[in-house]
């Protein structure tokens, strides 16, 4: 296939640009800085230096490059958010998932695209009710914090407009939590839980679910031919309390086994935010995506994932990028 791929050296793409020219396919790889161009092309796409939110650039790239899919993988987060002011830190991811996504999928249909796969993600915006873990027909949560309104707003508009694109296949991709190479798990969550500032708060019974960085990858990678349109959970075998994938964590790093702090001190410190992630969130079931993508994780644990990226090269904290 010709593959466009928006965003493609970001965390993801990264390792999402490799794995589609080593399946043969070829790629044109979009990127807001031009001194990340020379990466694209030693990893044997054709750069495209663009602004993601200039209809006219984005316009003309998609079409010049007669893409049969075009994947987007924009984002703008840049380290932990601050959960106090969630919707500020993803201030300009929602506007990538909002208009990013519309000037994107306009380009798709004009080049004659007819597939379309785009980044949304599952942990915090599923409903804090009912069981610990969700299937993509789960609803979202309908009451979020205040705080996180309007991404997961931004989550909702990115999911409909895609999934019920006219005239254009589109998947879109919730990846779970992501750690590996590049990621904020293998940097600054390792530094902080070192450090001993990354607590437990409560019962630390909110439900998380991982993924690999290069198993995100390897689903986009599958999703170009399999399954049909719709959301899809990207996310490992294994959804695990805080409150056990935590310490475990924080052992293999070496460092003493995290605080715990209850929930009043955590939403002094955190806000409602972090109180919902710490102690009520929702995991993710994978199912549909191994059914329909025909994908399967080759890290389906985080435990044994995590205990590899720890390690060292080529996966380990300590050389991330």
């Amino acid at each position: 296939m010709r593959v466009f791929v928006a965003g493609a050296t970001g965390v993801i793409g990264r390792q999402l640009v490799p794995q589609l020219v080593e399946a043969g396919h070829t790629v044109v790889g979009s990127t807001r800085s031009s001194g990340k161009a020379g990466w694209l092309a030693d990893a044997g796409a054709t750069p495209a230096v663009l602004d993601p939110l200039d209809r006219a650039q984005v316009t003309a790239a998609v079409v010049r490059a007669e893409p049969d899919a075009v994947i987007h993988e924009l984002t703008a987060l840049r380290g932990r958010a601050d959960l106090r002011r969630f919707d500020r830190s993803f201030a300009e991811t929602n506007v990538l998932r909002t208009r990013g996504l519309d000037i994107l999928l306009e380009a798709a249909r004009t080049a004659g695209a007819t597939r379309f796969l785009a980044q949304s993600y599952t942990g915090w915006p599923n409903a804090r009710e009912g069981g610990p873990v969700k299937t993509e027909d789960d609803p979202l949560d309908a009451h979020p914090p205040k705080a996180m309104r309007e991404s997961i707003a931004a989550i909702r508009y990115l999911e409909a407009t895609v999934s019920g694109a006219e005239g254009i296949a589109g998947l879109a991709l919730r990846y779970g939590s992501l750690y590996g190479p590049g990621t904020s798990m293998a940097e600054e969550y390792a530094a902080t839980i070192r450090r001993r500032k990354f607590p437990v708060v409560g019962d630390g019974a909110a439900v998380w679910s991982f993924v690999h960085v290069a198993d995100a990858a390897a689903a986009a990678v599958a999703a170009l031919e399999h399954g049909g349109p719709g959301v899809y959970n990207i996310v490992d075998d294994d959804p695990a309390p805080v409150s056990e994938w935590l310490p475990q964590l924080a052992a293999l790093l070496g460092a003493k086994p995290p605080r715990r702090v209850p929930v009043w001190v955590g939403r002094l410190a955190t806000g409602e935010v972090g109180v919902a992630m710490m102690t009520q969130s929702r995991g993710s079931s994978n199912a549909k995506a191994r059914r329909e993508l025909g994908w399967e994780p080759a890290h389906p644990s985080w435990r044994s994932g995590f205990a590899e990226t720890v390690a060292g090269p080529p996966h380990g904290v300590r050389s991330a990028r």
